[in-house]
């Protein structure tokens, strides 16, 4: 039937067949594989403070790498990048889940944007503990002020360090600085020991609460409200903005059964809503008297260089860490050791305390 409709002789019919090619290559013989120019440190350095989006985020993908040669080249490019950074404000924004973060740092970001800033935000993803991926949508979330060019989001998974909060933030961050924002914003995923780390790291510490959620006094710990700079009542909107209101009043009742800060701040309290922008323009005012005021008393420059030491006595640690995991006679007596454990062979303790005597013993050797 279909011979019947195919015209194969006339070769202007749409339904005409072409005569394929005999032995035709499988492979196009002028297809050229074109291998990518490796970018040396200075290359990274050149394009970060050029302004380059793409060899930042090749430069931060170096940085959150586990290999150790990106380790290596990801060290020059900080220690490069170093003399440059140091000039933005840095804040960090917490809150439970559902509370609107994404939200406000888009309201505040676009704000700032708009005023002639350039916006930095590390969103820190939380890493799925079974397949260690992470969706990292904030960009999605965040659609407006993604598209803003004075603005840089970058989803970061947290690959299950402690907290949420990733290892690389801090190097992340410098690197940022280098490229010329001048306002990074670190987003934790508001969990367990997150806000401690992200306290470490910032100069400004916001906390965003919900109205209504229950008893205002017992829905935080007083640990992560010590830590608050501000405490900013979100979605205070419509029929939530009274109870918002009351929840606003609670927080500063509560703050003022806390002692004073080493920086002399009062933390302040506040309603926002990120939907309405409503709140949004003076909780950055917050943040600048914030700086102005401990610039002028010496605590700004103080927190960070204790932060730089911090990192100096992490990186210690988690260098030990690495090297100690990485060493191949530790390998092969942690596969023995795991078998003893699981029988009750070994105790755990003394098994450890073995491990790190035998591995130090072999450096000395």
């Amino acid at each position: 039937m279909y011979d019947q409709i195919i015209d194969k002789d006339n070769k202007n019919s749409a339904l005409s067949v072409s005569k394929g090619k005999a032995n035709a290559a499988m492979v196009n013989s002028n297809f050229k594989v074109i291998k990518r120019k490796e970018l040396s440190a200075d290359d990274y350095l050149k394009g970060i403070r050029e302004g380059n989006r793409t060899i930042l985020s090749k430069a931060i993908t170096l940085i959150e790498s586990n290999l150790y040669a990106h380790s290596v080249l990801a060290q020059k490019v900080i220690e490069k990048c170093l003399p440059f950074s140091g000039g933005s404000v840095r804040l960090g924004i917490t809150g439970v889940p559902g509370v609107g973060k994404s939200t406000f740092i888009e309201a505040l970001g676009k704000m700032l944007c708009d005023e002639g800033h350039k916006v930095a935000v590390l969103a820190i993803d939380p890493s799925s503990q079974r397949s260690k991926g992470s969706i990292l949508g904030d960009k999605t979330r965040m659609e407006t002020l993604a598209q803003d060019e004075n603005a840089f989001i970058r989803p970061s998974p947290s690959a299950g360090s402690l907290g949420g909060v990733a290892r690389k933030t801090r190097e992340i961050i410098i690197l940022c600085e280098a490229a010329g924002f001048d306002t990074v914003i670190i987003e934790t995923v508001g969990v367990g020991q997150s806000e401690v780390l992200a306290h470490s790291m910032v100069d400004f510490f916001l906390l965003l609460q919900l109205g209504g959620a229950g008893d205002e006094l017992q829905g935080i710990k007083r640990g992560i409200m010590e830590m608050a700079d501000a405490i900013a009542v979100n979605k205070a909107e419509g029929k939530m903005k009274e109870i918002s209101e009351i929840a606003a009043s609670n927080y500063r009742n509560a703050l003022h059964l806390f002692p004073m800060n080493e920086n002399g701040w009062s933390p302040k309290v506040y309603t926002c809503s990120a939907y309405t922008k409503d709140g949004i323009k003076e909780i950055w005012q917050c943040v600048m008297d914030f700086v102005k005021m401990t610039k002028q008393n010496g605590y700004f420059y103080k927190n960070r260089n204790e932060q730089n030491l911090r990192i100096l006595d992490e990186s210690i640690k988690q260098s030990l860490l690495d090297n100690f995991y990485n060493n191949e006679e530790i390998k092969k007596e942690l596969d023995i050791a795991k078998d003893d454990i699981l029988d009750n062979r070994m105790s755990a303790y003394i098994i450890a305390q073995n491990l790190i005597e035998k591995y130090f013993k072999n450096l000395k050797q």
